[in-house]
């Protein structure tokens, strides 16, 4: 599954503003258009994103 797909999903089921998702998880408003525009995340990225996800679904 993708980062990008990940992050939509999220963004749906809480109702989450994609450039609030991307303040909150990594301190960048422009992460979710940024990777729909084509970036590549670092690991570093990837795995903030993922913790931040992880730790809200709990």
């Amino acid at each position: 599954m993708s980062l990008l797909w990940e992050i939509k999903a999220y963004c749906r089921r809480t109702e989450t503003p994609p450039t609030k998702f991307g303040r909150l998880a990594v301190n960048d408003p422009r992460l979710v258009g940024d990777l729909a525009r084509g970036r590549r995340p670092g690991r570093s990225i990837e795995a903030r994103v993922k913790a931040f996800i992880a730790r809200q679904n709990h």
